[in-house]
């Protein structure tokens, strides 16, 4: 068995293919820009390590000692400027790999269409170009749209399907594609290290089925029992449909709209290049890629913290957004990590929420006239906090005393909210973010986080000030 490297662990691809590869007796290392976000993963048997392709300097360490480096690193989400850094995080990685004496990168790419391609599909194609211009031999495998639960393609169609009983649909949406299941893409990256001949090869990987995206929602609306009308119009040009997405779906539109974008190509896989040749296994429909990602969010394991898409704290419902909507809000200041800690404790209750208590008081009331809870629980102690206590109309979803306090709210509401307080040392004292995260319920939940947007911006960002003033500190940052 190999020693592998997934740099890009804490993506979506990488998440899943980390414990497949352990499962498979490999020695894995899994790198990201953020130790405590591949921590929070839970990982069992992995090394985790903290590396960043735009940051040369945290690669050697990364790399040494590895065979064989799965590269599934993109900076879409980063801004309109990701083509310029992506080729550069690819040639920091080819030359790393090349010092390190690693035998092989597997490179994860998208499929290309004929003729001249969107920025995001020329960007796949330029940092393959980039990793097979140094000395290590390179796999690149382009996938099409990976039907599982956090694929950005697959939550698009999610969110459109459960937050709007009709669609105008742009002309992009009768452009062919070829889906594959989130399992079948991790099977064949599974088994390339034992099978891949010497030198650089490039593949083409895709399900079964070459369909139009249109049918992809239609069949998805039937697979949940949603009725779904769809009404083709030819002005909405992609740019335009990128717009309107941001506001009926909850993926990040730093990552949607390059997609919906490359979505005006048919993206079908070429058969001269078709892994399925080499490596012949048995691929999943539509519907049953579409049954199985349901499936695993169900089946999936309560993480100790919030992370993206965490389907518990979801409310296990399938038509609430994998991704959210959020604010964040960081400050440094000059009280001890200790003192920030204990005042973060002993929020809620007779304590208040600190800022603009009055507001608090009212959603309270308003709750409870709707049949919630409000904030008449209180909270079991004064100053300690435990996991799964009650803490006015927020249960306690995760504690790591001293560090950190996640809640998830119990208020009526159209979606699931999670607010997070996050304390860590900082020389000469410490830093304090506060994360508020929406993740909405149909159209519902997102006009109801556009309307309170501006009021929630204000109230977390002096919620915070307000912390590390009673913890005696002086507030800097964003």
């Amino acid at each position: 068995m190999s020693r592998v490297l997934i740099l890009g662990a804490s993506g979506y691809v990488g998440s899943h293919l980390v414990p497949r590869l352990v499962d498979a007796g490999h020695t894995v290392r899994a790198a990201g820009r953020r130790r405590e976000t591949l921590e929070a993963r839970e990982w069992e048997g992995v090394e985790i390590v903290e590396a960043d392709a735009l940051a040369p300097e945290t690669l050697p360490g990364a790399f040494e000692g590895v065979d064989v480096v799965y590269y599934l690193v993109h900076s879409m989400a980063s801004g309109s400027d990701f083509p310029e850094r992506d080729r550069r995080a690819a040639g920091n990685a080819s030359r790393a790999a090349e010092e390190a004496g690693v035998s092989r990168i597997i490179y994860l790419g998208g499929l290309q269409p004929r003729g001249a391609a969107s920025t995001h599909l020329a960007s796949r194609r330029e940092t393959g170009d980039v990793l097979r211009a140094g000395a290590v031999a390179v796999t690149e495998v382009r996938a099409g749209i990976v039907v599982g639960p956090g694929s950005a393609a697959f939550e698009v169609i999610r969110d459109l399907v459960y937050h709007l009983p009709v669609m105008v649909t742009p002309r992009w949406v009768r452009s062919l594609t070829q889906p594959i299941a989130l399992d079948d893409l991790i099977e064949y990256l599974v088994r390339l290290p034992a099978s891949e001949p010497a030198g650089s090869h490039t593949y083409d990987v895709g399900g079964p089925e070459v369909v139009r995206y249109q049918d992809l929602l239609s069949r998805f609306a039937r697979a949940v029992g949603r009725r779904l009308a769809i009404v083709p119009v030819s002005v909405l040009t992609p740019r335009l449909s990128s717009y309107w997405l941001d506001l009926v779906t909850a993926v990040p539109s730093s990552v949607a709209r390059p997609l919906i974008d490359g979505l005006r190509h048919d993206l079908v896989v070429d058969p001269e290049a078709d892994l399925h040749a080499r490596i012949p296994i048995e691929l999943r429909t539509y519907e049953q890629a579409v049954r199985d990602a349901l499936e695993a969010e169900r089946t999936a394991r309560l993480p100790a913290r919030w992370t993206e898409g965490s389907f518990a704290m979801r409310d296990n419902r399938a038509d609430i957004s994998f991704y959210s909507r959020g604010e964040r809000v960081e400050r440094t200041c000059d009280a001890s990590p200790e003192a920030v800690w204990d005042v973060v404790s002993a929020i809620g209750g007779r304590s208040g929420w600190y800022y603009a208590n009055w507001l608090w008081n009212l959603r309270g009331l308003l709750d409870r006239l709707v049949g919630g809870v409000g904030r008449r629980r209180g909270r079991r102690h004064p100053t300690d906090v435990r996991l799964g206590d009650a803490l006015d109309f927020w249960r306690v979803a995760g504690v790591e005393p001293g560090r950190r306090l996640t809640l998830l709210a119990e208020m009526k509401l159209p979606g699931i909210a999670i607010l997070e307080f996050e304390v860590t040392p900082n020389a000469p004292g410490a830093r304090i973010v506060t994360s508020a995260h929406f993740h909405p319920a149909g159209a519902a939940g997102l006009l109801y986080w556009y309307a309170l947007w501006p009021v929630h911006k204000r109230i977390f960002a002096g919620l915070t000030d307000a912390i590390v003033d009673r913890a005696g500190g002086s507030a800097g940052g964003s």
